[in-house]
Formats: C-alpha cells, sequence, structure tokens
C-alpha cells in the first residue's frame, strides 16, 4: 500500500497547479509549513477507499489512518476523505440506527482531530451530524491544524432513499470556509447533479472545492472545475479519487498502481481570463516577467490562465497594469450590456 501511494505522489509531483476565486486569485497568508514554497502552494491530498474493506468502523478508521502515513514525507496542508467513509465498504454499513451513526462520527471526528495536529494539516472529514427530530445531516467537518472544528457543510441534496432513511437536507445556503491557505467549499456526491450548492461557493469566492462522495463522479468533476472556475479535489468510496485544476486539467489522480492516495502541490496565484482581446499583451508580460509568470493559452478554448511563480509577483498587479480582465468579468459585461440592449430597444 505504502509503495503504491507513493508512486501516486510521484506521478502528481510533475503537475503544478492553482486555483482562482470569481476569475482571480488574491495573494494571502502562506501556510508556511515547507521550504522553497510559494506564498499560496497548497500541497493537497486525497484519499479513495477503492479495495479497501473492514470488519468494523473502528478497523476502517484505523486502516485509513495507516494508509495516510504514506503522505505523512510530504507535508500536505489538506487532506480529504471519501463521505462517512468510517461506515462505508464495512460488515456493519446499513446496520446502525441514527443515534450509533451519531455517536460514532462524534468518536471520528475525535480521532482525526488529534490526525490534522499530529500532521499540522487541515483534514475534511465527513461524518453524519444531528439534524434534530430523530433527523440527521450528511456532513463534511473541516478541521484545522489544531485540531479545531472550524466549519461544517450539510449535503445539500441527499437522494430519495437517503431521506427514507433519516437524512434531512442541508439549508441552501451555506457560508464558505476560512483556511490559511484561502476560502474553500464542500459538495457531497449527489450534489454534483445541481448547480445551486456549487455556484453558492463560487460566489463567496471559494477557491478549492471538495467532493467526499459514495461514487468518483469522472467527467463530472472536471467539468465543475472548468464551469465554476475553481480547483475540485474529489474523494471517493471506490473508483477514481481526483485533484483537478480550475481548467479541468487533471493534476493527480489514484488508478491501479495507486488505488488509495494521490496528492500535488497547487499555486493558488493565479487568474483565468478571456483570451480577446487581452492575448495582444501577452508578449509584454512575458518581456517584463520573464521566468517569473507563465501563461497557459488554451487555443480552441480562448482561454488563458496567468500564474504568478514568483513571490515577488502578484496577479492582481498583473491585471492592472495591463488592464486585463478575467473571464468572469467579461462574461459579466456581456450580460450587462445584453439586457440594457434588450431594454433600450424591445418593442
Amino acid at each position: 500500500m505504502q509503495k503504491s501511494a507513493l508512486t501516486a505522489g510521484l506521478i502528481s509531483m510533475g503537475n503544478i497547479g492553482m486555483s482562482e476565486t470569481a476569475g482571480i486569485v488574491h495573494p494571502s497568508g502562506s501556510p508556511g509549513k515547507t521550504a522553497g514554497k510559494l506564498p499560496r502552494e497548497v500541497w493537497i491530498a486525497s484519499f479513495s477507499q477503492e479495495r479497501l474493506s473492514a470488519e468494523s468502523p473502528d478497523d476502517m478508521v484505523k486502516r485509513v489512518i495507516e494508509s495516510l502515513r504514506a503522505i505523512e514525507p510530504f507535508s500536505p496542508d489538506v487532506v480529504c476523505l471519501p463521505e462517512c467513509f468510517y461506515i462505508a465498504n464495512t460488515k456493519m454499513d446499513g446496520k446502525f440506527t441514527v443515534e450509533q451513526r451519531l455517536s460514532k462520527s462524534e468518536e471520528v471526528l475525535n480521532q482525526f482531530s488529534d490526525f490534522s495536529k499530529k500532521n499540522n494539516c487541515y483534514t475534511i472529514c465527513s461524518v453524519d451530524t444531528p439534524a434534530g427530530n430523530g433527523m440527521f445531516h450528511i456532513s463534511s467537518v473541516v478541521i484545522d491544524r489544531q485540531g479545531k472544528r472550524i466549519g461544517t457543510y450539510h449535503k445539500i441534496h441527499p437522494t430519495e432513499g437517503e431521506i427514507k432513511s433519516g437524512v434531512m437536507p442541508g439549508p441552501l445556503f451555506q457560508p464558505v470556509i476560512q483556511t490559511d491557505f484561502g476560502k474553500i467549499g464542500v459538495q457531497i456526491c449527489f450534489d454534483i447533479l445541481w448547480d445551486d450548492g456549487w455556484e453558492m461557493y463560487r460566489k463567496q469566492g471559494a477557491e478549492i472545492i471538495f467532493f467526499p462522495s459514495a461514487f468518483s463522479g469522472g467527467q463530472m468533476v472536471n467539468a465543475r472545475a472548468t464551469k465554476h472556475k475553481c480547483m475540485v479535489v474529489s474523494s471517493t468510496r471506490k473508483g477514481t479519487s481526483k485533484i483537478c485544476d480550475l481548467s479541468g486539467e487533471e493534476l493527480a489522480k489514484t488508478g491501479f498502481w495507486n488505488p488509495q492516495l494521490c496528492w500535488a502541490p497547487v499555486n493558488l496565484e493565479k487568474a483565468f481570463l478571456h483570451l480577446w482581446p487581452f492575448v495582444q499583451h501577452f508578449p509584454a508580460i512575458q518581456k517584463k516577467y520573464g521566468r517569473k509568470v507563465d501563461i497557459k493559452v488554451f487555443h480552441e478554448e480562448e482561454w488563458a490562465v496567468i500564474e504568478s511563480l514568483s513571490p515577488d509577483v502578484f496577479v492582481n498587479d498583473i491585471l492592472k497594469e495591463f488592464n486585463l480582465k478575467t473571464n468572469d468579468e467579461v462574461i459579466a459585461e456581456g450580460e450587462k450590456a445584453q439586457l440594457e440592449a434588450r431594454r433600450k430597444y424591445s418593442s
């Protein structure tokens, strides 16, 4: 297990990507864990329960924590775990009462609080939480580097079967969760089929959206990253877990040779641009900044992603200097012009 997980890391090491919020990421405080890191570089690790089974929830948690030891040499800033992983793929799945699920969930959160403190990382830990009236939420609790619970997301769109078993749908509005590397959000499993939760976080400036799930989601995960212009990190009970850049490109993923773990460094100092007419300024930017800035052009889509590779260069400053607009800004201005034209010229 450890050897295959390390292979995953080696595969992902060469793929550096980042994320942005509403088209641009602004500089913020650095996690400051590893020498040589860029100010907004974040190391993300994701877990899959593929090929992993256990007799009981206690045994499953023990096996997951043992598997996660393989990522310790890379000092991840954040680790994402699958939807209610503690009971999935165990012989007790479907046999617990609501009270037992809630009691066991509290134990799991305490265990991963210790894990976060030990490894100085955030953990996205999916468990069950009380909803009142004998019902419960399927939730993801965000635990910080000190082991404190700093935010909880409740699944907005449970399945019909889950509702019949006592699951309460989460609130239609839930706030972003602030970390020391940026704003994050969570969507869980069936949520991937609706736009509302993803847009809810995008409008609040989420830079990374984590996706704990019972199924892998496939290309839907990549599509969500592209559509909402943010990093998407999936963690699944079966199949592939992966880390997607805001362009939808996969930076790392699990697979045959690394079934449980993948990880990658991610640079959040980045902006997603509409290509025309701003491409005309790219030669001047490259001439001035050279290796300090990377511009990746998506020719067929007519997008561009501009990224700072230097701790003393900020993308927001480049946008202002060369009067560049993000893709979101161009879309918003287009919609405004369309509405004004309809009002002005409609009969």
